[in-house]
């Protein structure tokens, strides 16, 4: 019997493009050689025009005029929607926010949160094929290559070609357009925490501090990598909400859906030919809703967490079945139930209002009416109140207590007001200090006060009080506790 043991063999792993799978080797080599990384093959969406497509470019539309035009409107003589970080004032058209009014970006975000498991619950990944930025990009990106490269097809030609000056001037008409929008898209984000106009004077001038640079270049460079680059995958492998949609779907859940039962056997067939005695369902096998789909996929597969539903599949589908003179819908938006069930589409909405829909609106609705009520009632000014921390408590002429506070008021709108300032808690406690003091507009003013109490007016230690500030040229009226020390 040999014993000889033979050698172990090597797994070497090898990066690159050659896509995940073992390279053939001889039998009696020692090695093999596994890619760790699969090769990723580019998407070349086909262009498409139907119903859906014009919503989808009518949100890109809607959203970019939004974007881009927001931060050159003015209310009044400033910037109507500005988060100024460096004066901490966040202007929203008429509402001025303070880092104190933080509970309000807590209420935006709830109400995000509890919007999208709502709108995902009912319609599925719409946000993601209509509204998502990367969305939206993608295909303002997609429309500025096929501007410079042609169709999908004189793309594909293009990329299989040799180097040219044809394809040069192509590529590089390309990549200016894209870089061009990119960097514009970083000036308007910038625009919305710097003033848009003095940023646009210092960019052209070269003149823009580090900071406003650095997000300026950084928000273009993603705009241009994740958008021009990485596209579908962003959505099938970085974005989590691809991920964790499985917990918001059930059977009741709009989504893009493939008729099965109507399209299978699939197979191409004549305009002329009679499906049923070919034996063939509706669907021609044109492969057109693989071919103009954003992130690759093949709907009649079934459901698949990458499909973002764009609807640009039931749009060449329907147009295919117009064609061939079949009944549009062989894919089209519906529920799992709906399709199995053969439901109509009055049975399809009628489970809309289901238990956990009707849940996600209520709580949605209590905290939107909520929050928006707190925003109507709320007081225009702010006050804090910070104790002297070198003297706690002193004996003044007269043989008074002194306590010595500073108090910080914030006015939160857009004229100088007159404040008054009281005090109570403690009998004989009087306002030292003056009573009465102005702060200009959206600005915040620290005024020093004394309050003095009668030396055998109290027991020693900490007593409560509050601060009475009320607002003389306006409505408004703020409390704030503090303690009053009595030495000793």
């Amino acid at each position: 019997m040999d014993n000889t043991e033979s050698p172990a063999r090597k797994i070497i792993p090898i990066v690159g493009a050659a896509g995940a799978h073992t390279q053939a080797l001889p039998a009696d080599a020692d090695e093999v050689m596994v890619s760790l990384y699969q090769a990723q093959k580019k998407i070349y969406p086909r262009s498409v025009s139907g119903f859906f497509s014009k919503w989808r470019w009518g949100l890109v539309f809607l959203t970019q005029i939004i974007f881009y035009g927001l931060p050159w409107l003015e209310w009044g003589q400033r910037q109507a929607v500005l988060f100024d970080l460096g004066a901490r004032r966040f202007y929203i058209f008429g509402l001025i926010l303070y880092p104190q009014d933080f509970i309000y970006l807590t209420g935006v975000l709830v109400i995000s949160a509890l919007s999208l498991f709502l709108f995902t619950a009912v319609a599925g990944r719409q946000w993601c094929g209509y509204a998502c930025p990367q969305t939206v990009y993608t295909e303002i990106f997609l429309w500025l290559e096929k501007l410079t490269e042609g169709d999908r097809s004189a793309r594909l030609r293009l990329d299989g070609g040799p180097m040219s000056l044809n394809k040069f001037t192509r590529k590089a008409s390309k990549q200016f357009l894209w870089i061009a929008l990119a960097v514009w898209t970083g000036f308007t984000f910038v625009g919305y925490f710097t003033p848009i106009k003095d940023l646009g004077a210092s960019f052209v001038t070269a003149g823009m501090g580090p900071w406003e640079t650095f997000w300026v270049f950084f928000y273009g460079f993603a705009t241009y990598g994740n958008a021009g680059f990485m596209r579908e995958q962003v959505c099938k492998y970085m974005c989590p909400y691809a991920r964790f949609q499985s917990a918001m779907f059930d059977k009741d859940t709009l989504i893009v859906t493939y008729d099965e039962a109507r399209g299978e056997p699939r197979g191409a067939r004549s305009r002329k030919a009679d499906p049923e005695a070919l034996n063939l369902g509706s669907c021609v096998d044109c492969t057109l809703c693989v071919q103009v789909c954003p992130t690759g996929i093949d709907i009649r597969k079934g459901l698949q967490y990458e499909c973002i539903s764009c609807a640009a599949c039931i749009d060449v589908c329907d147009n295919v079945m117009d064609k061939m003179g079949y009944p549009r819908g062989l894919i089209r938006y519906s529920t799992e139930n709906a399709v199995a069930q053969g439901w109509t589409r009055a049975q399809l909405l009628r489970r809309v209002f289901r238990p956990r829909v009707l849940v996600y609106t209520a709580i949605l609705s209590a905290v939107t009416v909520a929050m928006f009520a707190n925003l109507a009632l709320r007081t225009p000014f702010k006050v804090d109140v910070v104790r002297d921390r070198t003297t706690l408590a002193r004996i003044v002429s007269g043989g008074k207590i002194e306590n010595v506070y500073r108090l910080q008021v914030m006015n939160a709108t857009e004229s100088t007001q007159g404040y008054r300032i009281a005090v109570q808690g403690l009998p004989g406690l009087v306002l030292a200090s003056e009573s009465v003091i102005s702060v200009d507009a959206t600005q915040s003013r620290w005024v020093p006060v004394r309050l003095q109490l009668p030396y055998e007016g109290a027991s020693a230690g900490s007593h409560a009080i509050n601060f009475e500030i009320e607002a003389i040229n306006s409505s408004g009226h703020v409390s704030e506790k503090s303690v009053f020390l009595v030495p000793r």
